[in-house]
C-alpha cells in the first residue's frame, strides 16, 4: 500500500481549515475553557473515528448491518439540521438546552455532533479509511493509518485554536455573514450527500 497517498487524502478530505468558520459559529458563546475542552474533544474524536475505522470499519458496519450509503444519508440529515440553524444565524440551536444538560455537556455534544461528525470525518473520511485498510496487506500498514489518525487530530487542533484570531479580525457582522454563507453551502453539501446514499440504496432513482 502507498503510505503517502492515505494522508493526502484524509487531510483533503477532514479540511481542518475549510471547518473553522463552523467552529466559529457552534462555540460562539462558550467561555475560554468550554472552547478549549471543544477543541481537545473534536481532535480526539477524530482520531477515534480513523483509527476505528482502520482497525474495525468494515467488520462494525457489517455487525450493525448498516452500509455507506446509509451512513451518507443520515450524516446528510445531521448537516442538513444544522444547515438550517446556521442560515439563521443560531447555530447554537445544535446544543441541548440548558434544562436537559449543564453547559458543559452541551459543549461537548457540539465538539462530536456536528464538529467532529460529520463535518470533520464524514462518510467521506470513514469511507477513504476503510478502502485503505482494505488494502492493507500487513498489520503495520493499518498501524500508519491510525498514526494518520494523530496527524489529523493535531491538524484539527491548530487549525481550531486559530479561530479566535480570525474571529476578532472578523467581527461579529462578518461571523454572521460568514455564518450564513458556510450554512448555505453545507445546506448544498448535505443535499448532495443524501442524494448520493439514496442513488446507492435506491439506484432506480437514477432512471
Amino acid at each position: 500500500m502507498n503510505l503517502i497517498k492515505p494522508l493526502v487524502a484524509l487531510l483533503a478530505i477532514v479540511n481542518p481549515l475549510g471547518v473553522i468558520p463552523f467552529f466559529i459559529a457552534f462555540t460562539e458563546n462558550f467561555t475560554p475553557a468550554q472552547r478549549q475542552r471543544t477543541i481537545l474533544i473534536s481532535a480526539f474524536s477524530a482520531f477515534m473515528v480513523i483509527a476505528v475505522s482502520a482497525l474495525i470499519g468494515i467488520d462494525l458496519l457489517h455487525f450493525f448491518g448498516i452500509s455507506l450509503a446509509s451512513f451518507q444519508v443520515g450524516g446528510g440529515m445531521l448537516l442538513l439540521v444544522s444547515a438550517f440553524s446556521m442560515l439563521n444565524a443560531h447555530p447554537g440551536a445544535v446544543k441541548s438546552t440548558p434544562e436537559e444538560v449543564d453547559e458543559a455537556v452541551a459543549s461537548d455534544s457540539v465538539a462530536v455532533v456536528p464538529l467532529t461528525i460529520p463535518l470533520l470525518t464524514g462518510p467521506a473520511t470513514i469511507s477513504t479509511v476503510i478502502i485503505y485498510a482494505n488494502k492493507a496487506h500487513h498489520w503495520t500498514d493499518q498501524f500508519v493509518l491510525v498514526a494518520y489518525g494523530v496527524i489529523i487530530a493535531l491538524a484539527c487542533a491548530l487549525a481550531f485554536r486559530a479561530a479566535q484570531p480570525i474571529a476578532r479580525a472578523l467581527g461579529k457582522t462578518g461571523i454572521n455573514v460568514m455564518t450564513r454563507l458556510m450554512g448555505l453551502i453545507l445546506a448544498a453539501l448535505s443535499v448532495e450527500m443524501m442524494s448520493d446514499g439514496l442513488l446507492k440504496l435506491f439506484p432506480g432513482l437514477g432512471h
